[in-house]
C-alpha cells in the first residue's frame, strides 16, 4: 500500500496552482512551479534564500513584496541565467544579488573587491545610491 507522495516527489501538482492563481503566468513563475513539483516547495525555498512562506506566496500570486528580486533569485537560481559581472566575470543573477546584500568586512579581499564593485557603478547593482556612469548622484 503506498501512501503520501512518491519518495523524491511532491504530491501538490504546483503548476496547476500557478496556472489557477496568475491565469497566464510569466515563465520564471512556471519554473519556479516545476521546481517545487519536483522536489518541495521546502527545498526551493533554500535554494533561493527565502522563506517557503515566501514561495507559497509568490506561487499563489499572493506576494506583496518585491517581485523583482525574487524574479531575479528565480532566473539565476532555477533557470541559470547568468550576468557579466565586473569584478568576476559571469555570476548567476541569485549569486549577484547575494553579493550585493553582504555587509562590509574585511574577512579577505575578494569579499572587500566585491563589496566595492557592487557599489561602485554596477550596471546591475540594485543596492540604492548606486549610479550607472555618467549620470549625477
Amino acid at each position: 500500500m503506498m501512501r503520501g507522495p512518491q519518495a523524491g516527489r511532491s504530491a501538490t501538482d504546483y503548476v496547476a496552482k500557478v496556472h489557477s492563481s496568475w491565469g497566464d503566468p510569466p515563465e520564471w513563475i512556471v519554473a519556479l512551479a516545476e521546481a517545487c513539483t519536483r522536489t518541495s516547495q521546502s527545498i526551493v525555498a533554500k535554494q533561493l534564500n527565502y522563506s517557503s512562506a515566501t514561495v507559497s506566496q509568490l506561487l499563489s500570486n499572493a506576494y506583496r513584496g518585491d517581485l523583482g528580486r525574487l524574479e531575479e533569485m528565480v532566473r539565476g537560481a532555477l533557470l541559470s541565467e547568468t550576468i557579466p559581472c565586473p569584478a568576476l566575470g559571469e555570476l548567476p543573477r541569485n549569486a549577484c544579488l547575494d553579493w550585493q546584500a553582504k555587509p562590509y568586512a574585511v574577512t579577505s579581499s575578494l569579499r572587500t573587491q566585491m563589496y566595492r564593485a557592487c557599489r561602485d557603478n554596477c550596471p546591475f547593482s540594485r543596492i540604492s545610491g548606486t549610479h550607472p556612469k555618467g549620470e549625477d548622484a
